[in-house]
């Protein structure tokens, strides 16, 4: 049968927030002038990616736990990897032995983090709404515990204490931007904060590739959709369950979705801006604010939800924002093969303030005369401004624009008189 939204109320939240006050950590609000200025109000982060377990997850886990009378033989869950972890890390503190079922593209550092939490980690081929029936399907073989992602009122009440921390942190809050997937995190905190101060605006904010809430609430009840690769994999959820959809549908003033190019540029600006490593889920509502995809008139509380980020996906992820940003340019120049060339093209770019990454030489090529070669820059530059003041830098010295097709996109002055 589905919950409704009575399932749960404030009362259940304020039980939550007393039941796991000695295991939770109560994450510190963190105002940033650089995204305060970009967003036009004062921007506070709710530095939910410190928490144990490196997410929101784990005050869902541990509340669900809490609350059993009987303690199980074991708890078996499926998920991406901020569950996982949530739940290995309550289970173990539990002395509860867990299990994981986990998408097998997984991140590894979640994958791994789950494991150093004490869990079994079983790894299937699918989409998370497989790993989910195959954990029920181990619950149900073996007589364990099956603890869902957010599809449960004493989960949804654990993730609700971080809404009435976050009116503690910043009652002068207008607005509140919430990641969301399966929605038991925006479920809980849109609860919280309209139970206490309905005037507050609570909006949830998904990744454009796996809008499932939005795509519900558009049509009226929980749906779901296909499972899309997206930087946002915490949050790559099909849609809500029936429980946290008619809390949202209730709670929530609104869901908005992100691009990928916005949520690339959002964890970059926190790792550079903030100092703040902050997975892609985590980095939704900064998105948001990049993206301008909500309307604000005061001050804005931003729930980083989440810090765990595959070390061996952040270096692209950071070299994709740059680029996304302007901040990364490829400019490929056609030169003599002469000694000297290579000297002029750098000292303009050192002189336009640009910074050279990595610089490539090829000789031989389709359609390339002999005695000429094509240079290739890796750069970095300020932004769209600073990619103009090179380029008119360049021009000034007598290079001009390589024609389409030919793969330079400038010619020196020592090229122009070869057949090129």
């Amino acid at each position: 049968m589905a919950e409704t939204p009575e399932a749960v109320t404030i009362g259940d939240v304020y039980a939550a927030r007393e039941r796991i006050a000695g295991a939770v950590r109560v994450t510190p609000l963190w105002p940033i002038g650089s995204l305060s200025q970009i967003a036009g109000v004062p921007v506070l982060l709710k530095c939910e990616q410190l928490q144990r377990g490196g997410s929101f997850k784990f005050r869902g886990a541990s509340n669900m736990l809490g609350s059993l009378e009987e303690r199980p033989a074991g708890v078996v869950a499926a998920s991406a990897g901020n569950h996982a972890q949530g739940v290995a890390l309550a289970a173990s503190e539990r002395g509860i032995p867990s299990t994981v079922v986990m998408p097998a593209n997984a991140p590894l550092a979640k994958q791994a983090a789950t494991r150093a939490y004490g869990a079994e980690v079983v790894l299937l081929d699918g989409s998370l709404e497989a790993c989910i029936a195959r954990a029920r399907e181990l619950a149900a073989e073996s007589g364990l515990l099956f603890v869902p992602p957010f599809d449960n009122p004493a989960v949804v009440a654990g993730q609700g204490t971080l809404g009435l921390e976050l009116l503690d942190q910043a009652p002068e809050a207008e607005t509140v931007l919430v990641p969301a997937g399966g929605g038991g995190l925006l479920a809980g905190v849109a609860l919280a904060i309209k139970s206490l101060r309905p005037e507050v605006r609570v909006i949830g904010v998904q990744a454009q590739a796996m809008p499932g809430i939005a795509a519900s609430l558009g049509s009226g009840s929980a749906l779901a959709v296909p499972l899309v690769q997206t930087l946002a994999d915490g949050a790559a959820v099909a849609g809500p369950s029936d429980l946290t959809f008619e809390l949202i549908r209730r709670y929530v003033d609104d869901v908005v979705t992100v691009p990928e190019p916005d949520i690339e540029h959002a964890m970059v600006l926190l790792i550079e801006r903030a100092k703040f490593v902050v997975e892609g889920a985590g980095a939704l509502g900064v998105a948001a604010l990049l993206a301008n995809a909500v309307e604000l008139s005061g001050p804005v509380a931003v729930v980083l939800s989440g810090g765990n980020v595959d070390i061996n996906l952040l270096g692209r992820i950071v070299e994709r924002g740059l680029t996304g940003a302007g901040r990364r340019r490829l400019v490929t120049f056609a030169a003599a093969h002469a000694p000297g060339e290579l000297a002029r093209i750098s000292a303009i770019i050192a002189a336009s303030r640009a910074n050279v990454i990595q610089v490539e030489h090829r000789l031989t090529g389709d359609n390339q005369p002999i005695g000429v070669v094509l240079i290739t820059f890796h750069l970095d530059v300020a932004g769209e401004e600073g990619f103009e003041e090179l380029s008119a830098a360049l021009q000034e010295a007598g290079m001009r624009p390589g024609a389409p097709g030919s793969g330079a996109d400038f010619v020196t002055p020592n090229a122009q008189a070869l057949p090129w």
